[in-house]
């Protein structure tokens, strides 16, 4: 039995800072006078969707900054990370390019950055501070002489937790001279380990027009191992030029599954060794700047068998110039799935078809061990300005508007489906970001296939705030209360619920949640974990066992959500582990 469970602690207030320039507010303006007047047969088909209880899109906010990283940093607090190129926030006088969104007032204010946060990655770690590494070099926006930020190729941002109510007292810090990484990393990927530490892999040095011409073929860590040196990753090596923001999941032995470009590998962090794994069938490519997504699958007791989906992506060959591939050339429908067991890698990669095909799309793990689908475009490339034909500045041409759900549990050939699920005519194509909220609905902000900011074009530079609710966001709900701030590992919690009445207990699931740092139409570190647990006989109370150790669930922060009858609650934060900064050492029992 899994159960879920939610609470809100450490609320922010929300107070929007960001002051606009002349120009750019009066065109964020025409745009807003624009929507509103347009009759929206979609917006209207959404609003009679959510009073009957079914999936709804709603717009709710506008952002100050393009969303082209997002992660969920409190109870009620999301982080937007961009770049120095036009966008309208502004902060000491000049462009901001992190903001912080309240999902209670659905309003943003500006966090200072010093280092250039364009195309990087981040994870929480061990102690539940989140750290954004990499980026990109300086760039010289339009009209403007000295840029305000600095390189950030080898940027470390720390974001501490933060407990003020209002969010003002929430900060991003940097110090570029003594805090930095190894290596010059834009476009590398991170998630956190079973030390609780973050693991950097792969990235580029320079700008490259398309493909990684300049490759970072190497592996490190925040804080530093191995004296601050890198590790050389033949894998990595293997995979160029199309291995940029590579997907990486650490498995519930310790060790790290990777897939880039139509490569797979297993990788020991402790014995520094790599197992080669069976190809993407079909010469699929899944990695920047031929985007697929992946995600590592809810992993349940006893034995925590982890299994990893691949979807999208494009089958075009890497020897092909970009000049020569088309914005017009289809998107793959390819999702594969393999079993990190040995008999698993033995059978190999299982191919399913998704209903259409998708570059950039985006997984989530939904509470209930759903995997929603989302975003992309049906054909073309991420990146811009470098196919033949190119839609304005964009890669890639017609969006795909509909998400598409997938069971893990139901059989081969029946696990997709886009019924009951709702259509946007919001474009979110390269540069959007998105994560599952406490609430247990998904924020979805950005797309910007530009140079900069751009209007009146076929695809703009997007700064409109959706949410997709699940039809149990109009239905009364079981809550959760008295869950302690902290769990060890393999802990029985007990804590309260209050069950609807028309609920079944029949079908009762608690899952332990990650929701991930989403960058590139990726969710690094997102994972879910159910757990055991048991209903008292009057069903107020819920006994549930923490994971067995800090490799099945990497010690940090997470939410704890509980599914009845498919309706499922808020989330509360907790934090998994001892809460101690990394390195941490081995906590809990090894697997039977």
């Amino acid at each position: 039995m899994c159960i879920n469970t939610i609470q809100k602690t450490d609320s922010f207030v929300g107070i929007s800072h960001f002051a606009l320039a002349g120009m750019q507010f009066a065109r964020l303006l025409l745009l807003s006078s624009i929507l509103l007047t347009i009759p929206s047969l979609l917006a209207e088909a959404s609003d009679i969707s959510a009073a009957k209880g079914e999936w709804s899109f709603v717009r709710n906010g506008t952002t100050g900054i393009t969303a082209s990283q997002v992660i969920l940093v409190s109870p009620t607090l999301i982080l937007m990370l961009d770049r120095v190129l036009g966008d309208p926030l502004q902060i000491n006088g000049h462009q901001a390019w992190v903001e912080l969104w309240n999902l209670e007032t659905n309003t943003g204010f500006a966090l200072n950055a010093i280092t250039n946060t364009f195309c990087a990655s981040g994870a929480f770690i061990s102690n539940g501070t989140m750290v954004s590494v990499g980026g990109q070099a300086v760039e010289f926006p339009p009209n403007v002489t000295v840029p305000p930020d600095a390189d950030g190729r080898m940027g470390v941002r720390i974001f501490e937790p933060c407990n003020d109510p209002s969010g003002l007292d929430c900060t991003l810090f940097e110090d570029p001279a003594t805090l930095h990484l190894a290596a010059y990393r834009w476009y590398p990927s991170s998630l956190r380990i079973f030390d609780g530490s973050l693991m950097i892999l792969g990235g580029t040095h320079e700008q490259t027009p398309f493909y990684n011409t300049d490759p970072e073929n190497t592996f490190e860590f925040f804080p530093p191992k191995d004296n601050g040196q890198t590790r050389f990753s033949p894998f990595l090596a293997r995979t160029v030029p199309t291995n940029l923001f590579p997907r990486a999941f650490a498995l519930p032995d310790g060790k790290i599954f990777v897939v880039a470009n139509n490569q797979s590998v297993i990788y020991d962090i402790e014995a520094q060794t790599e197992t080669v794994l069976p190809s993407l069938p079909n010469g699929v490519h899944v990695t920047n700047p031929k985007d697929g997504t992946a995600t590592l699958l809810p992993l349940s007791p006893p034995d925590y068998i982890p299994e990893v989906l691949v979807c999208g992506g494009s089958n075009t060959s890497d020897s092909t110039p970009s000049e020569d591939l088309s914005s017009q050339d289809p998107a793959s429908d390819q999702c594969t799935r393999i079993t990190l067991t040995a008999g698993g890698i033995e059978k190999g990669w299982i191919v399913e078809k998704m209903p259409e095909g998708r570059m950039m799309p985006e997984m989530v793990l939904m509470p209930n061990g759903q995997v929603l689908i989302i975003n992309g475009a049906g054909t073309g490339y991420a990146a811009y300005d470098s196919v033949n034909d190119t839609i304005g500045n964009s890669n890639a041409d017609h969006p795909v508007f509909t998400p598409v759900l997938y069971d893990p549990d139901s059989p081969l050939g029946s696990r997709f489906t886009t019924e009951g699920l709702p259509t946007t005519n919001i474009p979110r194509l390269y540069h959007s970001g998105l994560t599952l909220t406490p609430s247990g609905n998904i924020f979805i902000a950005g797309s910007n296939p530009n140079p900069g900011v751009v209007e009146n074009a076929t695809f703009n530079t997007e700064f409109q705030v959706e949410f997709l609710n699940p039809p149990f966001m109009s239905r009364e709900r079981p809550s959760l209360s008295g869950i302690p701030e902290q769990i060890d590992f393999n802990q029985k919690v007990t804590f309260g619920i209050d069950i609807p009445e028309n609920l079944s207990t029949n079908d009762v699931k608690v899952a332990l949640m990650d929701m991930g740092y989403s960058s590139h139409a990726f969710h690094s570190s997102s994972r879910l974990v159910f757990m055991d647990g048991g209903l008292s006989d009057d069903k107020k109370f819920l006994t549930v066992t923490s994971p067995p150790n800090n490799r099945v669930y990497p010690p940090g922060p997470a939410y704890i959500f509980v599914t009845v009858d498919d309706v499922t609650s808020t989330g509360t934060r907790v934090m998994v582990g001892n809460g101690r900064a990394p390195p941490v050492e081995d906590q809990g029992v090894p697997l039977a």
